[in-house]
């Protein structure tokens, strides 16, 4: 019989999770939703907030303070533990702290008979995805981190902002890292089917000053509020949303290559397709040589933290 209900776990209830639990209640894409955290009376405290508010969203949803027996049969977990990155920090500084946090989570998950889907939204993204990915045996097509998907929609705001358009309108991806290498793809950035630098106004000055601010947004966010989470809230939301819905949809998020832009045995930011069992294929673009350069460093970057991980 086929399943008419889901199940997703979050772990971790600080800033980033209760904003994935947010924004997934008043999107109302899951029956059931357990939140797990170190701190238990935390994730009770914020189980029982969101529920108050369940009346006025668009599904009746269960809520509740979980803990790793319940992920036996959850469709999906999400997992956004670990350090945050504080001021003057990249998220690749964060990685031997959090690469452990996510080595002890995911055997947690793994050892409930968990058999779903893995999505991972700690920072530094591309490298705990790996992480985790290896922790937990799983096929690599069901271990998605979020990757470029925050970058990708900044990048959409920035280009809709200049040219006065819908932001929906915009097409087009950062790829690489969730981070200070990542690549905006300018050869494939289309507003209407017209690439962008066709456009009225748009200088090599104008597309690296929109690349600079969007790749620099969380610097700028993490000095004025300490921290980053809406943005990211959404973007999980984005990609859970589509494996429950089976959408099949193409999103920017963090998928193991296999000799796709000519790099394997990494998790990076790429365009994929996603659906009910993860990752069904990552769409390699044709991309120009100095952004595929750009690309390559990137990756190189990510393969050397993630050798460097005590």
């Amino acid at each position: 019989m086929k399943k008419t209900t889901t199940k997703v776990g979050i772990v971790g209830t600080g800033f980033v999770g209760s904003s994935i639990a947010y924004a997934m209640i008043n999107q109302g894409i899951t029956n059931e939703l357990f939140l797990i955290d170190v701190n238990n009376e935390k994730a009770k405290g914020e189980a029982h907030d969101l529920s108050d508010g369940i009346g006025w969203g668009q599904t009746n949803v269960t809520v509740f303070a979980g803990d790793y027996n319940d992920c036996k049969d959850a469709d999906i977990m999400v997992i956004t533990a670990g350090i945050n990155q504080k001021p003057g920090q990249s998220r690749l500084d964060l990685v031997d702290t959090n690469a452990k946090i996510m080595t002890d989570i995911t055997n947690s998950i793994m050892a409930s008979g968990f058999d779903g889907i893995l999505v991972i939204a700690s920072n530094p993204v591309d490298v705990l995805t790996y992480v985790a990915w290896k922790a937990s045996g799983l096929p690599h097509s069901r271990v998605i981190g979020t990757g470029t998907t925050l970058d990708t929609t900044r990048l959409k705001s920035a280009v809709a902002a200049k040219l006065a358009v819908d932001p929906r309108c915009v097409h087009g991806y950062i790829i690489g890292e969730h981070g200070d290498s990542e690549t905006a793809v300018w050869s494939h950035t289309t507003i209407g089917g017209k690439n962008i630098r066709e456009w009225d106004g748009i200088t090599e000055e104008v597309l690296e000053t929109m690349y600079v601010n969007v790749r620099d947004a969380a610097y700028d966010i993490i000095d004025k509020k300490q921290a980053t989470y809406y943005g990211i809230g959404m973007s999980t939301t984005r990609i859970v949303k589509a494996v429950l819905n089976n959408e099949q949809c193409v999103l920017p998020i963090s998928a193991y290559q296999q000799g796709e832009y000519g790099v394997d045995d990494v998790f990076t930011g790429t365009p994929a397709i996603v659906g009910q069992e993860g990752v069904r294929e990552i769409i390699a673009l044709p991309i120009s040589d100095s952004e595929h350069k750009q690309f390559l460093n990137s990756v190189d970057q990510l393969k050397t933290t993630i050798r460097s991980i005590k």
